[in-house]
């Protein structure tokens, strides 16, 4: 998202009732993500190494204290990913190419477009995070009208947002460039981001 909308919800931050270390552990639920592998479909470059991870119902979101947004930000910001944002989903193909990205739900429910024309139509609702390793296309289908995401970056990379292909070329560069991050998302250090991105992904065929 854009710096304007990064400093908005860091000025909503500041007057927020925020869950303490212990009352956020209490709300988040130890998940295995599924692993989603997509390859270069000609327009979307994807990402050669790292797959999308998909947490089902990660966090618990029925704290009468908490907001469900606050909660997740709340919990991006533990794991030491920041600059986060709070809205929906861009309604076209776009990929960042030189950064990871994660995504949570914190209200409504959507089918969102990973990977491409090419790769896969998730349909996510409250609670569930979607990690998007650097060059990942993806775009909203459909959502309902109180769908709501909270979404962050990891401490390295640039925020940037690729949708012309004919910045396939560089981008596909700086996309081999974008390190791993050092925390998962959702369960901080040990959390299992870091075992998926260890290795490069195996081969598969378009799109999955």
């Amino acid at each position: 998202m854009p710096i304007k909308d990064q400093v908005k919800n860091f000025a909503r931050k500041l007057v927020e009732d925020r869950p303490d270390a212990a009352a956020l552990r209490a709300l988040v639920r130890a998940r295995r993500p599924a692993a989603l592998h997509f390859r270069d479909d000609g327009i979307v470059p994807n990402n050669p190494k790292f797959p999308a991870l998909l947490y089902r119902g990660a966090v618990k979101l029925t704290s009468r204290r908490f907001r469900p947004d606050v909660i997740i930000d709340t919990m991006f910001d533990a794991n030491g990913w920041g600059r986060s944002w709070r809205d929906t989903v861009y309604d076209f193909v776009h990929y960042h190419s030189q950064i990871h990205e994660v995504m949570g739900v914190a209200r409504g429910s959507a089918r969102i477009e990973c990977g491409g024309i090419k790769g896969r139509i998730l349909s996510v609702r409250p609670g569930d995070v979607l990690v998007l390793p650097a060059g990942t296309g993806h775009r909203l289908i459909e959502s309902s009208r109180d769908f709501l995401v909270v979404g962050a970056y990891p401490q390295d990379g640039t925020y940037d947002e690729c949708t012309d292909t004919r910045e396939r070329p560089d981008a596909i560069k700086r996309i081999a460039k974008v390190r791993k991050p050092k925390t998962d998302p959702v369960l901080g250090r040990g959390g299992p981001l870091l075992r998926a991105w260890r290795k490069e992904r195996p081969r598969s065929r378009p799109g999955g």
